[in-house]
């Protein structure tokens, strides 16, 4: 029979759908390799494998923080809303002791992992950071308290994750070499995610009203927050162009990413504009999670070529 402990660990894990982690991890593998690749594509594989295996299991724990702590803020609010009733803790299938527990825990690995970059590779920035990370990545589950800015917080809890990523397989002196690609690749990642954001919080526009808390939707109306969601994917579309304009090592494979992330950014505001609400699976999950793979595979290649 499974303990309570890693029952409560299952049940945690299928709440926060580990899958959705597709929206940050490439960016993150994108800047292992933008920073851990020379000029001829050359990397020196024996070290950067495990860095690569580090990044990864980080990027899992550093998630599985901040997903935890959103749904445990939010779990009064979330069991009064119909769209989020049957989360976890607002349904009491996982407790907040228990809640706090595996985010806790989460924590604690993501810091032990953090570590390992000293102990194997020399690097103390990801121990010394992590701290400053996680606390970075769970304000934004209290941002909507009181600004309606939340959603670009959001998208600075993701955009860290390609800085963090630079970091770790290079150290200060990797993101300094490499920071006119990796700062607007980070800033195509705050407004991208902020503006998607913004179109998925149209859901909780009424709820959000009566309660109070802040939201784009909330401030401006439905057809505002569309509107400011589609100038924030365009502001995201120009800062991804300085990403290949920065790095002699990029090409035509990313030149296409950009490309096609404005083509599927123009066909996601399409489908939300003629399906409204009903859009909003494709919008969201579908092509945005075609955005990020697409594009961090694309970074990956064609760095490596």
């Amino acid at each position: 029979m499974p303990t309570p402990l890693l029952r409560s660990v299952v049940v945690a894990l299928g709440d926060i759908k580990l899958a959705h982690s597709v929206f940050a991890l490439p960016f993150a593998l994108a800047a292992s390799f933008l920073v851990g690749a020379t000029d001829g594509g050359r990397i020196e594989w024996a070290r950067f494998s495990g860095q690569l295996v580090l990044v990864v299991l980080c990027m899992v724990c550093a998630r599985t923080w901040a997903m935890l702590v959103n749904r445990l803020a939010d779990h009064r609010y979330d069991a009064e809303n119909p769209r989020t009733a049957k989360r976890a803790v607002a349904e009491g299938r996982l407790s907040v002791q228990r809640g706090w527990g595996v985010a806790l825990t989460s924590a604690a690995l993501f810091g032990a992992l953090c570590g390992l970059f000293w102990v194997f590779f020399d690097n103390p920035w990801p121990l010394l950071l992590c701290v400053p990370v996680l606390l970075w990545i769970a304000f934004y589950s209290y941002t909507k308290r009181f600004t309606a800015l939340c959603h670009l917080f959001l998208g600075g809890a993701l955009a860290v994750s390609p800085l963090a990523a630079a970091i770790a397989i290079g150290g200060m002196e990797g993101l300094t070499a490499h920071w006119q690609t990796l700062v607007p690749l980070a800033l195509f990642v705050l407004l991208w995610v902020g503006g998607f954001d913004v179109a998925y919080a149209l859901q909780d526009l009424d709820f959000d009203s009566e309660r109070g808390l802040h939201s784009v939707p909330a401030a401006l109306g439905w057809r505002g927050a569309l509107w400011a969601s589609r100038g924030l994917h365009l502001l995201a579309l120009t800062a991804l162009v300085f990403t290949p304009l920065a790095d002699d090592r990029l090409g035509l494979l990313a030149w296409c990413g950009v490309g096609l992330v404005g083509a599927l950014l123009a066909f996601e505001h399409l489908v939300l504009h003629m399906r409204g609400l009903a859009g909003l699976p494709m919008a969201f999950f579908t092509l945005n999670g075609i955005v990020s793979v697409m594009l961090g595979s694309l970074l990956v290649v064609d760095v490596l070529l």
